[in-house]
């Protein structure tokens, strides 16, 4: 099984949910003991949060916010097993809002053979979503949780970014699994050439750990190994 909670900074984790880093989820532990997840992984992966929760010391009904980066199975699958034992609400950008509501994945890319046959991104269970996040806005999360819209992968895809810690959370961005950078599968985005094109996002943000969705985090010259993946992908960084 997963490590039940892998420390970033303090107050901040990346839970993985799936062997070898496949998967992560995040929690976000304030002073006064309120923690904020960020993703709730596939259905099965409510059991490996709520683990790695008491592991840090907190419990269910500490959770008072779910943030999803955006409404794709390994994403929000497991929403319904957190929300069923926390209550929490959920926030989510604007453009991907409706996804949520009505458990309703986004189209995928048509320019893939897999998107053109498959269609849709898949069904999860729909939940409500409390507030519609933008480009920009800042979350009361441990002192500041910078959202940062970066659509392609989904249109309402965004990375996260912890000031106060420095910790960057790059969604489906990019993904760094198996410790190799890579983009995500083009045929589970929504556009995947939008998706090159607004990971330039991540190169000009200014962070010392990037935390991955899928992967093992950078601790080391974080900012400047997503800069270099993006010099070599041709993506432009100012």
């Amino acid at each position: 099984m997963a490590a039940p909670a892998v420390q970033l900074a303090p107050g901040v984790w990346r839970i993985p949910t799936a062997p070898r880093d496949l998967v992560n989820s995040f929690a976000f532990l304030d002073d006064d003991g309120q923690v904020t997840l960020v993703d709730t992984g596939v259905k099965s992966a409510p059991k490996r949060i709520f683990a790695a929760l008491e592991q840090i010391g907190a419990a269910p009904a500490d959770v008072t916010r779910v943030v999803l980066t955006h409404a794709h199975g390994d994403h929000i699958g497991g929403l319904a097993g957190v929300h069923g034992r926390t209550g929490a609400p959920v926030v989510v950008h604007e453009r991907e809002a409706d996804y949520v509501r009505t458990g309703k994945g986004p189209v995928l890319d048509r320019s893939t053979l897999f998107g053109r046959l498959k269609k849709t991104s898949g069904t999860f269970p729909p939940s409500q979503v409390e507030h519609e996040l933008v480009d920009g806005e800042v979350l009361d999360v441990g002192g500041g949780l910078r959202v940062l819209h970066t659509p392609g992968h989904t249109p309402g895809h965004m990375s996260l970014l912890h000031e106060p810690t420095r910790v960057l959370i790059t969604g489906d961005s990019i993904w760094n699994m198996l410790g190799r950078r890579t983009w995500p599968i083009s045929a589970l985005c929504t556009d995947f050439a939008l998706t090159k094109r607004t990971a330039h996002v991540l190169g000009e943000a200014d962070y010392d750990v990037a935390a991955f969705t899928h992967g093992p985090e950078i601790r080391e010259g974080a900012r400047e190994a997503v800069r270099d993946f993006l010099r070599r992908k041709g993506a432009e960084t100012r």
